[in-house]
């Protein structure tokens, strides 16, 4: 089976969860209390985006584990096994879709924080806002059959 470690799984999901949390939360004290209300930015924006910014980077290295050994060897199982294709075929779909919600997650973030002008500003981070609530809610429907098979 291609089942992540248990580190691995932990990781994932402390990062993701953090990411998810973080990001919600930033958006609920900027468009509620902050600037977005019309107020001055509220004194907690910058905390939660130091926090964000460092569960990305959790979010990077986690990518990088996943690229390296789950990714790669899911692929092979699938193409190889006709059987596992057809009972894994969801897991490959969501897993796919992961990894594109990862990649457009990570570029929109880095173009937020470099290079985003203030036209595009609003439409691309309400953009990043809901692909990384997407991927965070996806997340589950991924492992869930190892989680049936561990509980079910």
């Amino acid at each position: 089976m291609n089942h992540l470690k248990s580190w691995q799984y932990r990781f994932l999901y402390a990062a993701v969860g953090a990411l998810a949390l973080s990001g919600a939360a930033w958006l609920a004290v900027h468009y509620l209390w902050g600037a977005g209300a019309g107020n001055l930015p509220h004194p907690l924006e910058p905390w939660l985006m130091r926090l964000h910014g460092a569960a990305g980077f959790a979010g990077l290295f986690m990518t990088g584990v996943l690229a390296a050994a789950h990714v790669p060897q899911g692929w092979r199982m699938t193409t190889r096994n006709p059987k596992l294709r057809m009972r894994k075929a969801s897991q490959r779909r969501t897993g796919l879709v992961l990894c594109f919600l990862g990649l457009v997650g990570i570029l929109s973030g880095y173009l937020l924080y470099y290079f985003a002008p203030e036209n595009v500003r609003a439409v691309l981070g309400w953009s990043h806002a809901l692909l990384g609530m997407a991927l965070a809610l996806l997340l589950p429907l991924h492992g869930r059959r190892r989680f049936d098979a561990i509980h079910g």
